[in-house]
């Protein structure tokens, strides 16, 4: 699960710059004097879950030249807000982490520059609608989905929800917490596959969903860790991602299950900045990002699935991290041009 994982990489692999509010880049940084064949200072902003092992960060840097400094710039609404505000003077070379929620308006902002990597075996499916100058190149991908505790429900005798639709069942009163749309990714994930769902309808399904006790908490650290019955909270009903079953394994068995009929499919991006420094220097970090060497190292390091269809899963993964077939979806378009007014109104709901 991505908020898990640590907020920077190894010490010895990355060098983690705090973010100013502008180019991290200054005038002594300047990286054409780097020798042949090195590629010099990389700067990678990120979101503050981004983790990949020191080893494999290191290997790169060895093999390509190339400096690596990492610049969190916090969960993935504030990375692509920092992006989007320092479009043209950016605050770093490259950046990963802007997801399909967000990408729309990363691209209204001319945030990124085309560039065409050479994609992994089965990575073409996950390529962004309406990119059509080819600047984002996809990374991995996980979906959000509700996910229940078997156990207590075997335990108290009641058959969990399968759908959105018995979520609002009277018989799942007061079970289901959720992070807040407005301050938590997966929240607005959430939001978005009810959207999906119910179309014009969505507001009356948050309304019957809040009547039946629906708790809404700041982040998913807090829905997850605090009040999920899993973890010691009194909420067998939780918004989480469809890899957290995996999470869950002891003995060969899993104590929780993703509702795969509620999913909406999260995929994550990186590009070069547009007006990066170093644009060679980030276009060889996105073909690191896709490299098997990262891509196999992700379930691990971040609880996503990676793009590249032949890089290996960890074993209780087949049987425990399964992927929906058919995730809701809305188009990142749509999402661009209604976020704000869709988030303005279901504040109200969730507030009154």
């Amino acid at each position: 699960m991505r908020s898990r994982a640590a907020a920077a990489l190894t010490a010895t692999a990355l060098t983690t710059t705090a973010l100013a509010g502008c180019s991290l880049a200054s005038e002594d940084d300047d990286t054409s004097d780097a020798a042949p064949g090195e590629c010099g200072e990389v700067v990678l902003v990120t979101h503050d879950s981004f983790d990949l092992p020191g080893k494999v960060v290191r290997a790169f840097e060895e093999e390509s030249g190339c400096t690596l400094t990492h610049a969190p710039a916090g969960d993935g609404g504030e990375l692509t807000s920092k992006l989007t505000v320092t479009q043209g003077d950016p605050i770093g070379d490259v950046a990963f982490g802007v997801d399909n929620t967000f990408a729309g308006a990363a691209l209204e902002e001319d945030v990124f520059a085309p560039y065409d990597a050479d994609l992994p075996e089965g990575a073409e499916q996950y390529l962004l609608p309406g990119d059509d100058d080819g600047v984002l190149t996809p990374v991995d991908n996980a979906s959000v989905c509700v996910n229940v505790d078997t156990v207590w429900f075997e335990k108290e005798g009641l058959e969990p929800p399968a759908t959105l639709d018995d979520l609002t069942d009277p018989a799942y009163r007061d079970l289901f917490v959720t992070p807040s749309a407005t301050t938590s990714t997966p929240g607005l994930a959430f939001l978005l596959a009810t959207i999906g769902r119910y179309g014009d309808a969505w507001q009356d399904y948050w309304r019957d969903l809040l009547a039946n006790g629906a708790k809404v908490v700041k982040g998913w650290e807090d829905a997850y860790y605090v009040d999920f019955s899993y973890s010691g909270g009194d909420r067998p009903i939780v918004l989480s991602y469809d890899t957290s079953p995996a999470y869950t394994v002891k003995g060969g068995e899993s104590s929780t299950t993703a509702l795969l009929d509620t999913c909406f499919r999260q995929v994550e991006y990186a590009g070069v900045l547009e007006g990066a420094a170093n644009p060679a220097g980030a276009e060889q970090v996105v073909d690191f990002l896709l490299s098997r060497e990262v891509q196999q190292a992700l379930p691990t390091s971040m609880y996503v699935f990676p793009v590249d269809a032949e890089a290996p899963l960890p074993p209780e993964w087949a049987d425990f991290a399964q992927q929906p077939t058919a995730p809701i979806e809305v188009a990142p378009e749509e999402i661009s041009e209604n976020r704000r007014d869709w988030l303005g109104a279901w504040t109200e709901l969730a507030s009154g």
